[in-house]
């Protein structure tokens, strides 16, 4: 079907993929704070009723666009796991100090007590954040570093979850290098290595 000026009418998943990829670009531009429904659908070509069938607000539209932003992470391999673990919770500390992690944060904030979107953004970022991790602590345990009961997601993320409370919960923009060896050495460690003797 075409529209008025020659252009082909989106429909379904096209159209969608325009409205996603606009919000993301939003995102990127301007923050979860600068996104509108009015800029979006400008941006994509359509109209705010398209996205309204599909989103039903700004914080739902912002989640799923984040989505297509986010990247998972390869683990390092470092040969240790202590030195694994600290280039991952650097990693961490940078994305999180990013424009990409404060509009992560600004979601999760402004997500507040919506269960489902928090738990969207959750998904992604635990399935992205826990698998490298594992990851980790598998090559350690084939070394003899860690105890094969540490292969649990609830240990694997325990030090990344550590981090987003300086982030979210502290306020920080960014937490310093001593406490992300803290947290390495005092928490995640330790778990790591129980049973081990260490």
């Amino acid at each position: 079907m075409a529209e008025a000026g020659g252009r082909t009418r989106r429909r379904g998943v096209a159209l969608e993929e325009a409205i996603l990829s606009a919000a993301a670009d939003e995102l990127t531009e301007s923050g979860f704070a600068g996104l509108t429904m009015d800029r979006v659908a400008a941006r994509a070509g359509t109209n705010k009723n398209a996205i309204y069938r599909r989103w039903p607000g700004r914080l739902a539209l912002g989640v799923a666009a984040y989505k297509r932003l986010a990247t998972t992470v390869s683990p390092p391999d470092t040969g240790e796991l202590r030195g694994d673990a600290l280039e991952l919770l650097r990693r961490a500390n940078r994305y999180w100090s990013s424009p990409l992690g404060a509009i992560l944060r600004d979601l999760i904030a402004a997500a507040g007590g919506a269960a489902e979107l928090l738990a969207q953004l959750q998904e992604q970022s635990d399935d992205a954040v826990a698998a490298p991790w594992l990851a980790v602590l598998e090559r350690a345990v084939a070394r003899g570093e860690a105890a094969p009961e540490s292969l649990r997601p609830r240990v694997a993320t325990v030090a990344i979850v550590l981090l987003r409370n300086e982030f979210v919960v502290r306020g920080a923009p960014s937490a310093p290098d001593d406490v992300l060896v803290e947290i390495v050495d005092e928490v995640f460690l330790p778990l790591a290595r129980r049973g081990q003797g260490a």
